[in-house]
């Protein structure tokens, strides 16, 4: 997938789920003629402007409004609507986020998936920090120790909120955190931005949730079962049938079974 560089934003930024679903249950095409810093300190009630523009450049713009998918706030805001469960939300934000934090998801699909046999291998700032500095070496930049060590928090603090990992001072690989009906909405959006087949089946995209090639096709059969989604596999042949209904519509099936 293509993503904007490496930035530094999730030192500030990391989670923030409870204020992204804030914004997006009252963002609407209209919002960014307004003073858009004024309408965020209005909305979560930081305590300054400065804070409420933080809010907005380093954490809902850059993945609710530029990531990829462009505009997922208008997905999110279909679950929003419908009213999801928590966790639901929270693994559907989750892909959102990590999609637009190009840090987050190489971190997540190549470091925490090469452990995920080692469930309980302790995960340290001090490892995130020497991955964080191979990856900037290697595209060539070098951020300050402590810009790096402030990323590392943020990034590990910011998979603890959203389920990958567990633990405060001590974090361990978690259980496994993306619920059916969220896993159903994302095959979907993958499906929508032109992935299908095999190619959805074993789409990088999984691995944010640690999950392997026979894990998707487990959770795809389960899905099939529901009758949210069709699926056949026989050898390399894989046919995923995704229902051609509005997204927002699809997220009321889903949810109300």
């Amino acid at each position: 997938m293509k993503e904007a560089g490496i930035t530094s934003r999730l030192q500030k930024g990391g989670a923030l789920i409870s204020d992204m679903r804030r914004l997006v249950a009252v963002w609407s095409d209209d919002t960014a003629l307004e003073d858009v810093s004024a309408f965020v300190l209005r909305t979560l009630g930081k305590p300054s402007l400065a804070r409420a523009r933080d809010t907005f450049t380093r954490a809902f713009r850059p993945r609710f409004l530029e990531g990829n998918p462009p505009q997922a706030w208008k997905l999110a805001r279909a679950l929003e609507d419908e009213g999801v469960d928590p966790e639901t939300a929270k693994a559907f934000y989750f892909w959102i986020t990590a999609r637009a934090e190009k840090v987050l998801y190489q971190y997540v699909t190549e470091d925490l998936m090469a452990a995920r046999a080692s469930a309980h291998r302790r995960i340290k700032v001090e490892d995130a920090m020497r991955w964080l500095r191979e990856h900037l070496r290697s595209s060539g930049k070098e951020w300050s120790p402590i810009v790096t060590r402030k990323v590392a928090r943020g990034m590990l603090a910011a998979l603890r909120d959203f389920g990958v990992l567990q633990g405060t001072m001590v974090k361990t690989i978690a259980p496994r955190h993306c619920p059916l009906e969220a896993f159903a909405l994302i095959a979907f959006c993958l499906h929508e931005i032109g992935a299908s087949g095999r190619a959805l089946l074993d789409h990088q995209d999984w691995h944010l949730f640690l999950f392997t090639t026979s894990d998707v096709e487990r959770v795809l059969l389960e899905c099939h079962q529901k009758g949210w989604l069709g699926f056949q596999a026989a050898g390399t042949i894989c046919r995923i049938d995704i229902p051609s209904i509005p997204f927002k519509e699809y997220v009321h099936v889903v949810s109300s079974r």
